[in-house]
């Protein structure tokens, strides 16, 4: 075994591939990687298509909430709302202006990038993009099915929502974040992106097999 190289310079090479199971909306590969020293350890790896959510949040400082059945948990969830990034050559805020027209009614004037948020980066290429939406105003909002057609929308004070997501009251991954970013950039702590601002880690293994 080979002597370990100076931490923050070797390559964790993929010697190996395997697909265990490629699904609908997502992927299960397992690789075989080198470790440094030249040992080799297999990492599962969960492929995903991407998602973005929206912070939209009116006038009065409101963010608009959806509680929603999430199944893995078995219970409804306070959320931002939010859709995967499924529609093949759609930018990532044309896929959010959509979910905000479909899941709560509205349509924004004015888009930023809030945040990208890694899901749980141990096991997932799972990012999912946080748009912040103002100048908000009512459209028309599609029939939805599935646990979509359960969805209950609640218009929330911004400093609320902080308080719910420090009491644990909101979870997912995305809300929380996307939450603490809004709030941070509408009281002047932190500026926002541009909403097409280049995206690295925007996951696209799993759509390459989609083709």
């Amino acid at each position: 075994m080979s002597e370990p190289a100076e931490p923050g310079t070797h390559e964790f090479d993929v010697t190996a591939s395997e697909d265990v199971y490629v699904g609908s909306v997502i992927g299960l590969r397992v690789d075989t990687v080198t470790m440094p020293g030249g040992a080799t350890a297999r990492r599962e790896v969960v492929e995903h298509q991407g998602a973005v959510a929206i912070a939209a949040v009116d006038t009065d400082r409101r963010v608009t909430l959806i509680h929603q059945y999430r199944h893995p948990f078995g219970r409804r969830l306070w959320e931002l709302p939010a859709g995967l990034l499924d529609s093949a050559g759609e930018d990532p805020v044309d896929t959010a202006r959509r979910e905000l027209a479909e899941e709560v009614g509205l349509a924004a004037d004015h888009w930023e990038t809030l945040v990208d948020n890694a899901a749980s980066a141990g096991f997932t290429d799972e990012v999912v993009r946080v748009f912040l939406a103002r100048g908000l105003r009512p459209v028309d909002r599609h029939v939805l099915d599935g646990e979509e057609a359960d969805l209950v929308i609640k218009q929330v004070p911004l400093d609320e929502a902080v308080r719910m997501v420090l009491a644990g009251e909101l979870i997912n991954g995305a809300t929380v974040s996307g939450v603490l970013a809004a709030h941070a950039a509408l009281t002047g702590a932190a500026a926002t992106r541009a909403a097409d601002a280049p995206w690295r880690d925007r996951p696209v293994r799993f759509r390459r097999r989609l083709r």
